[in-house]
């Protein structure tokens, strides 16, 4: 199992020390042949509008958006932001899932928070426990398009996390817990 993780900002390091406790071969991705040979790639919170932008400088986008229509790509709060179709302001997006997404929906970094998550997707990994998701200046799933299935959502009902085929969003940050769960799960979906 080969996995990229786009490593152009944020926290990309993270979720490269979980994919390895998990046995992956990790690449850190910054050039279109870096996409070579993946299984999936995992696109990491940070800020989505410089990720964007640097896609854009390195010539990604269209390599990204090419990626995802064979292979498994898993967003992760501002990596959701950039795989989102619409995210309600001007900013280079991959459009590769349909949803449409909310910036910095619950507040700015001080107003992070963590919560339990009922995500029975979940349950074949081993256990059903809840998970333990971590926010921080998170987007929220506004809405979701035809084929995109729920994975989780808040109390109130707002999703925080979605997937469509091989594609997958979290409003959280699951490579900042020790819960490996939704890392098996993308695995999964990249075989």
């Amino acid at each position: 199992m080969k996995i990229g993780v786009l490593a152009l900002q944020g926290d990309f390091a993270e979720h490269q020390v979980m994919l390895e406790k998990l046995g992956s071969e990790v690449v850190q991705v910054r050039l279109p042949s870096h996409l070579q040979g993946l299984n999936g790639l995992i696109i990491p919170g940070g800020e989505s509008t410089t990720i964007g932008k640097l896609a854009t400088e390195f010539g990604l986008i269209e390599p990204l958006r090419q990626f995802g229509l064979e292979h498994a790509i898993w967003g992760t709060c501002a990596g959701a932001i950039f795989l989102s179709k619409d995210a309600r302001r001007n900013q280079p997006l991959l459009r590769l899932m349909d949803i449409v997404v909310e910036r910095n929906a619950f507040g700015r970094q001080v107003d992070s928070f963590e919560v339990s998550l009922n995500v029975p997707a979940l349950a074949k990994e081993g256990t059903n426990a809840p998970y333990h998701a971590v926010f921080i200046r998170a987007p929220l799933i506004e809405s979701v398009g035809k084929g995109v299935e729920v994975l989780a959502s808040l109390e109130d009902g707002r999703i925080v996390a979605a997937q469509q085929g091989r594609l997958l969003a979290t409003s959280f940050h699951p490579e900042l817990t020790d819960d490996d769960r939704f890392h098996r799960y993308f695995m999964e979906l990249s075989r």
